[in-house]
């Protein structure tokens, strides 16, 4: 008879945990590349042409800069929420109140403000709606104990079909021909272009920016300190009598607000106006999930982590054209390197020995 027996393992280096996350990937790459055998597809080609067309080309870089800028966003906001142990899965509804926000915001003041004081105005905004959204599982969470995974992902829905219901009915602009969305934001809450792109550098900035400042927060306030405590050991955090309220709210008010930051780039510097919630984002709320796990919750590694998945988004359309692959391919890509990743973890956190029962 065997027995499995799991202990901690300590002193865990930067060498073992980087290796481990690239062993990860590498594994996780090998999977991926059995699952396009199954679909009797070539995986040395077809895992080349996602990287070709997204790091090989000048159009390619530009779009996966563009595609970059919310995942390293969110995902910049949901390491300091997942550091407190606070299961944010709600990051596409803080976007989604973000770009509602900013987006009313623009038509209510846009014709009377010039650009330089309206787009503050709308990231402002947008930062509110999404640290709104992710208030509201905290407390949930503090004052009722009502699990932050099931209140994070319910309101994702909900706040979809809150802007689905307002894009076919008070909002609905006159200039979409009778098709679902609003009017067209006016000219000074449009976000500038760099040309012959569609990075919207207005949002590239403040996503350096902020994964700079919350890195910074991290690993060098008293703040930072006392979440990571929170997220390490709750008992030594009550000990050390932190305010486990008021950490939490704060924790989610940022990760929201980074999500909806995101949203008001979506709206501004790419489509406009507002329209059906799965054109405003697609699925990037759920995919930084992902660029935040492989950037061992660290805000600055966001940057790369971001770049890397932004990568395969975009290689993972130009597939479906080039291979004839499905839309849910690139779902099922990031999917399975989650899981990797997280196994991954597992062994890095945790020895595994095998005993012998006498």
């Amino acid at each position: 008879m065997f027995k499995i027996k799991v202990s901690d393992r300590e002193n865990i280096t930067k060498t073992r945990s980087f290796m481990t996350n690239t062993f990860s990937l590498c594994a996780g790459l090998v999977a991926i590349g059995f699952i396009f055998l199954s679909c009797k597809v070539n995986p040395f080609f077809a895992i080349s042409a996602i990287f070709a067309d997204s790091f090989g080309t000048i159009y390619g870089i530009k779009e996966t800069i563009t595609k970059a800028i919310p995942l390293i966003l969110i995902g910049t906001g949901l390491t300091f929420a997942f550091r407190a142990k606070f299961w944010n899965i709600g990051a596409e509804g803080q976007l989604l109140m973000g770009a509602l926000f900013g987006t009313w915001i623009a038509l209510t003041f846009g014709e009377f403000f010039p650009g330089y004081i309206i787009v503050p105005m709308m990231f402002i905004a947008g930062f509110i709606g999404g640290s709104l959204c992710g208030i509201i599982p905290a407390i949930l969470k503090i004052k009722y104990s009502i699990n932050e995974v099931i209140s994070t992902l319910m309101l994702n829905y909900i706040c979809a079909e809150f802007i689905t219901m307002l894009i076919v009915g008070p909002w609905k602009g006159s200039q979409r021909f009778g098709f679902p969305g609003t009017n067209d934001l006016p000219a000074s809450a449009v976000l500038n272009l760099i040309p012959g792109s569609r990075i919207h550098y207005a949002t590239l900035i403040v996503t350096i920016l902020f994964a700079a400042i919350l890195c910074i927060i991290v690993y060098k306030t008293k703040f930072g300190y006392e979440v990571r405590v929170v997220g390490e050991n709750p008992d030594a955090g009550k000990y050390a009598g932190i305010n486990f309220f008021r950490t939490t709210v704060l924790v989610m008010m940022i990760s929201g607000g980074a999500a909806g930051l995101a949203g008001v780039g979506e709206v501004a510097g790419i489509h406009h106006y507002l329209g059906y919630p799965a054109s405003i984002s697609s699925g990037y709320g759920f995919t930084a999930i992902i660029v935040a796990w492989l950037a061992k919750l660290n805000p600055l590694y966001t940057i790369i982590s971001g770049i890397f998945f932004a990568g395969i988004l975009v290689g993972g359309d130009a597939i479906q054209i080039s291979l004839g692959l499905p839309a849910a391919t690139v779902q099922i890509i990031n999917g399975t390197l989650l899981v990797f990743l997280i196994m991954g973890d597992f062994f890095l956190k945790n020895r595994i020995r095998i005993q012998r029962i006498q």
